[in-house]
């Protein structure tokens, strides 16, 4: 992000009205390599590649703020390979982490990563630092640490079903597999923001937060959470496209003053939810229009969205979730555009 979209969004965080609202959007490997006309696996193995698709976007689209932007990452295989879940990257596909917990039992003696040396994580920030001087010549600085969340990656090393359950059955052992990603979380953002000084965000994603009822989040997920985002940056950013009227009148409790949300809520909804404390970024849905409408239908949704919240103060103008795969530079376009001419 460049210092001026920083400004502008540290001042919408702060409840400032901006005219025109910003636009903003989540932008990873789902969707980047494959509109830049590369495989998912080149733009992995590239530096090179990696960074001219994101040097392309935020000159195609020098309105937009990408999140975090120039997202070094390798898919949901990051965290979890720190721990040394077995990772498959198919050609074209999005990578998978395969599950590495087979018991519950396992727990205990999971090994505990050190993010300088383990897995993907050397790779991923040597990627930034050998071309953060490239990134800077173009007006752009790093300005996030980012990584999943804590019971986002238990999902992946234990599987999804099984870490819920566990989670009920034997809610000890969840709190010492949460705890021990938990410490690592914290090494690994502290780590970013050490090594890229211009860091002054937290961008945490997790959406098995989604899946749990008031009680579970409150045990499970919440205090974690707190720990997280107990850090003196500005912008304290979270994803979490799955359901989450059950979470979000905690995100201020939480520490968070950013939120992405899904499409199960309106920002109507969301602002009563989170007493309007909380800036949100959404929320057309992202593949059934951004991604599969025309031009024109994408136009018309994203007005109708606008036109239906009657307070657009803390909002960055965005889709539900992360870009989705196949999105269309016309779209993207049609969005902009008309963000940019609403009147407000």
């Amino acid at each position: 992000m460049t210092d001026n979209q920083w400004e502008i969004l540290k001042k919408v965080i702060g409840g400032e009205k901006a005219e025109p609202l910003p636009v903003g959007f989540i932008i990873d490997s789902p969707w980047l390599p494959n509109w830049y006309g590369i495989k998912i696996v080149e733009y992995f193995a590239s530096e090179e590649l990696w960074f001219a698709a994101n040097l392309k976007a935020i000159n195609q689209f020098p309105e937009v703020m990408f999140l975090p932007g120039f997202w070094s990452e390798y898919g949901m295989c990051t965290e979890p390979s720190a721990f040394g879940a077995r990772s498959s990257f198919p050609p074209n596909e999005f990578p998978h982490a395969h599950k590495l917990i087979n018991s519950a039992d396992e727990i205990e003696s999971l090994h505990q990563p050190n993010p300088e040396t383990d897995g993907l994580l050397p790779l991923m920030l040597n990627r930034l630092k050998l071309l953060q001087s490239r990134i800077e010549e173009n007006g752009h600085k790093i300005r996030f640490a980012v990584a999943r969340g804590p019971l986002n990656i238990a999902s992946y090393l234990m599987g999804t079903t099984e870490f819920l359950t566990t989670m009920m059955m034997t809610p000890g052992k969840a709190h010492v597999l949460i705890r021990k990603i938990t410490d690592f979380l914290k090494d690994w953002l502290d780590l970013q923001r050490k090594t890229f000084p211009s860091i002054d965000g937290i961008f945490l994603l997790d959406d098995i937060i989604g899946f749990m009822g008031e009680p579970e989040f409150k045990e499970f997920g919440l205090p974690y959470f707190k720990e997280l985002f107990n850090t003196d940056v500005s912008v304290k950013f979270l994803h979490n496209d799955a359901p989450c009227k059950v979470s979000a009148p905690f995100l201020n409790e939480m520490g968070v003053n950013m939120f992405n949300m899904g499409i199960d809520v309106s920002l109507t909804e969301l602002k009563e939810l989170t007493e309007n404390k909380i800036t949100l970024v959404g929320n057309l849905p992202p593949r059934d229009v951004l991604a599969a409408a025309s031009p024109g239908e994408v136009a018309e949704a994203t007005k109708k969205m606008l036109d239906d919240l009657i307070d657009k103060s803390r909002l960055i103008v965005s889709c539900g979730g992360g870009m989705p795969p196949g999105v269309k530079t016309e779209n993207i376009v049609a969005f902009v555009d008309t963000v940019k001419n609403y009147k407000i």
